[in-house]
């Protein structure tokens, strides 16, 4: 099969499918300028800008500045997604003028001949030409688990990938055409995010516009009613109604989220899907596969302990080694040392590595059968070699056994291991869905099993030697796992290596209770309760199907946790696709990388720390400016409730909305939202803001209609009455800035002194207070307006506490 020549694919249709990170530049504007917000704004704008003064009318300038900054954060994300997502893509292998080549995805083009390995993910769909023991999971189409083996003929679609054995497909559909495209349209398209979060804030956003639009017509009604001039009428009219719109809000979400994907990208992180960024911060349990994660990809050969002198062990295992065509990491380790088949060794039949059988082996004629696997997938618990394997296991080694048989194809099609107390199908079963988890993420070559411990595979099996490969623990796991420690994050270590093994590297890293490493073969399978209460209870598990760590994953859940599940194989998929946060690791297969949410690109573990504190950081400061936001909302619809009933004049002007609000909101609020904090995630996020907003905002707003009524009896004029409600609006949410700002490190020091500093400065300043119309000159009606802020601000402190939002 030679594929597709040069010029067959430059006239072919190529792969082209839209990023799923990534809307274009014009999308990006449309949809940070055609909002709700800047139309209503808008409206309010134009009307003042007719009928009042223009410096009344500062307030439209939201409208440029949320439109801008929200373009550029976004451009920002998207131009770091796209870059990221180019660098976490697989290539694909094809095959063209009878050279095999690696081709980024969208290169590939209809009729190319594609070649896959184990691992090895569908970006088109296509019609196999070769198998070579292929097996097919389509787990992420159907939900069936178990592999689909295929023969030429076969139909394979997009969106599944390789698990066993290898072959060639010609592809029949590519782009928007592919199956996985189509099933994924809708969900493939760029969307800030869908969660908790955000859905809070858009319940807000959505309440406020029904209470505007009533008491805007009331406060309209009453201003126009209660004054003479049309103009001021209006005036007073947009300030109440402006002052109600949370415009920012919605903003600054949005840059925090972007702005977390920038910073994770500059560590080679790519968060796939932005509501993954809130994920993070709620994390409290850690699944974390051993190999690739734990230890580094790759192994070492070790020894090689022969049993039978008169057998060839060393030449056995070197040309199972050269027969694997996909060589995975065990494969790879035993190439190093042997590099090349010895002469005579030619395989007539193979059977392909796979997740389910944890072995694979090849017929070898006159040389014999010869398979590698697993000790106890492989031997009977009283055969030679199973004692010492689990000896040697218990150190933290991985350890193959390399066995003769007589006859492969039976061993091939034989029962299976039967774990104690477990039919064919039990946790331990080859013939169960998914099979035994591969220890090497891509699948060992014939790697630990989670095959029974009793009872051999279906055939005469003699054990030869016993195989040791060597894992390298991360250098920086011992780090990282302290850190998870310190935040309270509980950490499962889940793999399908021997339980042993697992126990060694857990103890070795300082992983509470990893001393007692529990056999998943002996967990519940139709108790679900009970899986729960032993995985809360237990930290460490070996012998762990893919079936049972999605079981793990759903387990956990049911318990009330927010549950993380790293991995880097075909066997971690499932898992990663259900647990809240899938992490993959960016050496893992495609088929992972594909599924998970966020892809740590360089293979650092320590990376995870970073990951988890970008998604505390974006949550809690979130809540932080939502608290400033909602005040200044409840505070605009008392004070226009207020006045609409009691038919008095709003008690202050647009323009110094727009003054109170950038000292202590908008400037604020874009500090602290991006600001480092350690403060760990806690559910209730909407309950919480509107207990602390609801408070404050009722107070602010009792604050200002005192003042203005103080002043209104000691003052001649307009300006001068609001100029002492204006003083009072920005000392009470002034504090309660200083409330959301704790604790207060030096640099929120200097950020609440320096508005409080501006907003003396603007009353001190001739120009700046014929700006924005204040005049302080009553001096008993300013005073009893600093007064009755300072009982305001003991008041929002009082109610926000015993409402048990105030943040220490």
């Amino acid at each position: 099969m030679q594929g597709l020549t040069s010029a067959q694919a430059a006239q072919a249709r190529r792969n082209i499918v839209p990023r799923r990170s990534s809307r274009s530049f014009g999308a990006i504007i449309r949809a940070n300028v055609f909002t709700l917000f800047n139309l209503v704004i808008g409206v309010l704008w134009a009307l003042i800008l007719i009928f009042g003064h223009w410096q009344d009318s500062m307030f439209g300038l939201v409208i440029v500045a949320n439109s801008l900054i929200g373009i550029v954060q976004e451009w920002r994300a998207k131009r770091t997604l796209d870059r990221l997502a180019v660098i976490n893509e697989a290539p694909v292998t094809v095959r063209r003028d009878g050279r095999d080549l690696q081709l980024p995805p969208d290169e590939v083009v209809l009729g190319d001949l594609v070649l896959l390995g184990p691992g090895d993910r569908l970006l088109v769909d296509g019609e196999v030409v070769r198998s070579d023991g292929l097996e097919i999971d389509e787990s992420l189409l159907t939900g069936e688990a178990d592999p689909v083996h295929k023969q030429p003929g076969d139909q394979v679609l997009s969106g599944s990938f390789a698990v066993a054995g290898s072959g060639a497909f010609v592809a029949t559909r590519v782009g928007t055409d592919a199956y996985a495209v189509r099933l994924a349209e809708e969900a493939s398209t760029f969307h800030l995010a869908h969660s908790e979060l955000r859905d809070g804030v858009r319940n807000f956003i959505k309440y406020i516009t029904w209470l505007v639009l009533p008491i805007g017509a009331l406060l309209t009604y009453s201003q126009l009613r209660n004054s003479a001039d049309f103009g001021t009428a209006i005036t007073g009219a947009v300030a109440g109604i402006v002052t109600m719109i949370p415009e920012g809000l919605v903003l600054m979400t949005s840059i925090a989220f972007a702005v977390g994907v920038v910073r994770l990208g500059r560590r080679k992180c790519l968060v796939q899907e932005l509501p993954a960024i809130e994920g993070l911060a709620r994390v409290d349990v850690l699944c974390l596969d051993k190999t690739g994660t734990l230890t580094a990809g790759g192994m070492d050969l070790d020894q090689v302990l022969v049993l039978r002198d008169d057998q060839p062990a060393h030449e056995a295992l070197a040309a199972l080694a050269a027969a694997d065509h996909r060589p995975n990491a065990t494969a790879q380790a035993i190439q190093a040392r042997h590099p090349s088949a010895p002469d005579g060794w030619q395989a007539t039949e193979t059977v392909p590595f796979s997740s389910a059988r944890k072995w694979s082996g090849a017929d070898f004629g006159p040389r014999g059968a010869w398979v590698l696997g697993a000790p106890d997938v492989l031997l009977d618990a009283d055969q030679d070699g199973y004692r010492q394997a689990a000896t040697l296991a218990a150190t933290g080694a991985r350890v193959l056994a390399l066995c003769r048989t007589g006859d492969l194809s039976a061993l091939a099609s034989g029962p299976g291991p039967v774990a104690p107390g477990c039919g064919p199908d039990g946790p331990g079963g080859p013939t169960a869905p998914g099979g035994p988890a591969a220890s090497n993420g891509s699948g060992g070559s014939g790697g630990t099993a989670s095959g029974g411990s009793g009872g051999p595979v279906g055939a005469e099996i003699e054990c030869v030697a016993l195989v040791t490969l060597e894992q390298r623990i991360r250098p920086d796991a011992h780090e990282t796992l302290e850190y998870f420690a310190r935040q309270g994050v509980t950490v499962k270590v889940i793999s399908g290596d021997n339980p042993e093994a697992v126990s060694a590297i857990a103890t070795g890293l300082g992983i509470p209770d990893g001393h007692r490493a529990v056999d998943a073969r002996t967990l519940p399978e139709d108790d679900p309760d009970k899986l729960a209460e032993i995985l809360d209870a237990n930290a460490v598990f070996g012998r762990v199907t893919p079936r049972q760590k999605r079981q793990f994953v759903a387990a956990l859940q049911s318990r009330g946790h927010t549950v993380a599940m790293t991995g880097d194989g075909v066997n971690d998929v499932l898992a990663l696709k259900d647990a809240d946060l899938g992490i993959a690791m960016g050496a893992g297969s495609p088929a992972t990388k594909a599924v998970a949410q966020v892809v740590l690109l360089d293979n650092r573990f320590a990376t995870l720390p970073y990951v988890v504190g970008e998604g505390r950081r974006v949550l809690a400061n979130i809540e932080r400016v939502s608290g400033l936001f909602l005040t200044k909302t409840f505070y605009a619809i008392v004070l226009s409730l207020l006045t609409g009933v009691l038919g008095m004049m709003f008690p202050f002007a647009p323009r110094h909305s727009t003054l109170v609000n950038a000292l202590t909101i908008g400037v604020p609020a874009f500090f602290l939202a991006l600001a480092p904090t350690l403060e760990r995630a806690r559910p209730g996020f909407v309950p919480r803001v509107l207990r602390f907003a609801v408070p404050a905002g009722v107070t602010c707003a009792a604050a200002v209609m005192l003042s203005f009524w103080v002043a209104h009896s000691d003052t001649s004029t307009l300006n001068g009455d609001r100029t002492a409600a204006v003083i009072a609006l920005f000392l009470t949410t002034w504090w309660v800035l200083v409330l959301v700002a704790r604790p207060l490190t030096w640099w929120r020091v200097v950020l609440v002194g320096s508005m409080a500093a501006l907003f003396a400065a603007a009353l001190a300043l001739p120009p700046v207070r014929e700006l924005f119309a204040l005049q302080p000159g009553g001096t008993g009606a300013d005073l009893a307006a600093v007064g009755i802020s300072a009982v305001a601000a003991v008041t929002i402190s009082v109610a926000v506490r015993l409402a048990g939002t105030l943040r220490a």
